[in-house]
């Protein structure tokens, strides 16, 4: 676990993250990082925990998996030995960060499978507002397949029906409490979304409750990127009246409604 003197991230971008609930940060991952990184998906896409699957409809690969970190030791390191738990404590304005999971996701070129338009928290067994993703590319990627953020759309105070990417179901369970949700229309919000260019070296920040969706990959690039996720000292467990992602109760985990977040899964790798 690391603790620093210095900041890592310019008070602007903390500003910035924090009104829309998504900041683009330059060039925050140092090349050693991003090389340690590539060799821990590649040791992921060759042995695949007991989550990852191929996404993709059609001949293009999507490969998606999560909740590696306690056997990927890189997964981890980084969040803790390396900048990105820092960098959490500091956007979401926490005394601590907790890694909550990562998420391995590898879009193959000409991939035409979409990720629709949603928010993460209805998915996840965490409330709170100190929570942040930090999206990170280890290959360029053009605008064009970049995800898509809906910039203020986490300060809403609306929480929308969690729904199965495939099939647009509502997830299994009561899913009576949220909002009905059939995406943004991105013409008429075309001012509020925010994309860009990234190379390997940056993140894209963004709080759990922000609206966002990622593109097919047309071009002609690998799209290799890791999620990982944190969360601070406002989260409390949830229990959900639905299914989960990731389905931490089938994975064993036993907490009440409110509890904070249980250090044995979810391990602090900074505090101030």
């Amino acid at each position: 676990m690391t603790s620093q003197a210095q900041p890592l991230i310019a008070a602007a971008d903390i500003a910035t993250f924090r009104k829309e609930g998504v900041v683009c940060l330059r060039g925050v991952l140092p090349a050693d990082w991003v090389a340690r990184l590539a060799e821990g998906v590649a040791e992921n896409l060759a042995h695949p925990g007991p989550y990852g699957k191929n996404h993709a409809e059609g001949s293009s690969a999507y490969f998606g998996d999560y909740c590696n970190f306690p056997r990927i030791r890189v997964f981890r390191d980084v969040a803790d030995k390396g900048p990105l738990g820092a960098m959490a404590g500091e956007l979401m304005g926490s005394k601590r960060a907790q890694l909550f999971h990562e998420h391995v996701l590898v879009k193959e070129p000409g991939n035409g499978t979409p990720t629709p338009w949603h928010q993460d928290q209805p998915y996840y067994s965490v409330d709170g507002n100190q929570t942040v993703s930090l999206w990170v590319p280890l290959d360029p990627v053009v605008a064009e397949v970049c995800p898509k953020f809906l910039a203020g759309s986490h300060a809403s105070g609306k929480f929308y029906v969690p729904k199965r990417f495939k099939t647009n179901a509502a997830l299994e369970g009561d899913t009576s409490q949220y909002e009905p949700f059939d995406g943004v229309d991105e013409e008429k919000e075309k001012a509020r979304l925010r994309f860009w260019a990234l190379q390997p070296g940056d993140a894209i920040a963004f709080n759990y409750k922000t609206l966002h969706n990622a593109p097919p990959n047309t071009s002609g690039n690998r799209r290799r990127a890791i999620s990982f996720r944190f969360v601070g000292d406002d989260a409390r467990y949830a229990v959900r009246s639905h299914s989960v992602s990731p389905p931490y109760p089938e994975m064993g985990l036993k907490a009440a409604h409110g509890a904070p977040m249980p250090e044995d899964w979810f391990p602090v790798v900074w505090q101030a």
